[in-house]
């Protein structure tokens, strides 16, 4: 299984936000989810997993190890 990985700074979030998560792909959608509604007052967990489903790319580590 690939880790995945998301950073907040590259999804276009106001202030200097840096939190970055990797994990399994549930696990970091799961901490995404709430670190958007908490940190940054969406109110849309539906919606936004969506979105965040979609900005999931393969953990640097992941990257590394297979080459």
């Amino acid at each position: 299984m690939t880790r995945k990985y998301i950073d907040c700074r590259k999804l276009g979030a106001a202030g200097a936000c840096s939190l970055a998560i990797s994990g399994n792909e549930e696990e970091v959608l799961d901490l995404a989810v709430i670190h958007g509604i908490v940190a940054h007052g969406h109110d849309d967990p539906y919606k936004l997993r969506l979105e965040l489903r979609a900005q999931l790319q393969d953990a640097p580590e992941a990257k590394s190890a297979l080459a």
